[in-house]
């Protein structure tokens, strides 16, 4: 029995063209599958578009965006520089193209490729502007704009400068000045996004280093334990317990051992010094010291079960 060859990859004929590309977990054998697929013509285009726009055939907007696949290959390759993974970039930017599928209109003149591109673009601006730093950098319209194009600029400056002021990283003030124009931004603007970019992210608790030692981040400066909700009840009951509790556990005293525990606890002279001592306070009622510190014990026992109950 005669062998059967496997179908050319350059075909567009099988049942589900899915199949003739690889998973995008291996991007080598992705990129070499898709960069065979051969292009539409003009006239398949058109056809399946129309396909897809008036009869919705899938398999049409398959085909579409099987031929176009490519295309999001080599716009991914231009922000390889962001330090995200490529096979990421892809994967949104296909997502561009089928939405760009989706949408286009056969009837206005225009190439897929061409409509597609703005699709692709966007969909891979809105991952890096996510995933790049923990931090969103760009919100605004303008914002976006100098993030995808201020680097590049700076690198033109670069090459355009003298070698005295090539290891310089800012931008002078007539840079800054060009970049505003040339984007129709403000100066402010091309000044904070450029501070936004030569910054980093920060871990505010970060893990231990390999040795063991502990790594400290803003964390440990940052919190503010005192409005930490635990601790604002905690430290509200006691403020209750100091005046309103502690007045009513001297209230159920009888007024020789109120009078020892003031004297003993809550009295302080102007020279910061306490109040009277045992022997002081024997003195005064013509008992022994012994007998003032077994009043002083009962009374405390008496007042901490007082506080207990009011808490």
């Amino acid at each position: 029995m005669a062998a059967v060859s496997a179908p050319a990859v350059t075909a567009l004929a099988p049942a589900n063209p899915w199949a003739l590309v690889p998973p995008l977990g291996n991007l080598d054998a992705y990129i070499s599958a898709v960069n065979r697929l051969p292009l539409l013509t003009p006239e398949e285009e058109q056809d399946y578009a129309r396909r897809l726009k008036e009869h919705n055939d899938l398999d049409a907007a398959g085909r579409l965006v099987m031929s176009h696949l490519r295309l999001v290959v080599s716009i991914s390759r231009q922000y390889l520089g962001y330090g995200l993974p490529q096979g990421d970039l892809i994967q949104e930017g296909n997502v561009g193209l089928m939405k760009a599928v989706k949408r286009f209109d056969p009837d206005q003149g225009v190439r897929l490729v061409s409509y597609a591109m703005h699709w692709i673009k966007a969909e891979i601006h809105e991952y890096i502007l996510k995933n790049w730093r923990m931090v969103k950098v760009a919100t605004t319209k303008a914002q976006r704009k100098l993030f995808f194009n201020l680097r590049s600029m700076k690198q033109g400056f670069k090459a355009e400068a003298l070698d005295a002021d090539a290891h310089r990283e800012s931008l002078s003030e007539h840079e800054i000045d060009l970049v505003a124009e040339q984007l129709n931004v403000k100066r402010e603007e091309v000044i904070e996004m450029e501070t936004r970019l030569a910054g980093g992210d920060v871990l505010l608790d970060p893990s231990p280093s390999d040795d063991g030692e502990q790594a400290y981040g803003p964390i440990a400066y940052l919190s503010d334990k005192a409005h930490e909700p635990t601790a604002m009840i905690e430290s509200r009951q006691r403020d209750v317990l100091a005046t309103d509790g502690i007045a009513q556990a001297l209230a159920g005293l009888d007024e020789r051992s109120r009078h020892i525990v003031q004297e003993r606890w809550l009295k302080v002279n102007d020279d910061g010094s306490g109040g009277m001592t045992l022997h002081e306070l024997a003195a005064v009622y013509g008992v022994s010291a012994e007998r003032i510190r077994q009043i002083e014990v009962a009374a405390m026992k008496k007042m901490k079960k007082s506080l207990a109950e009011y808490a």
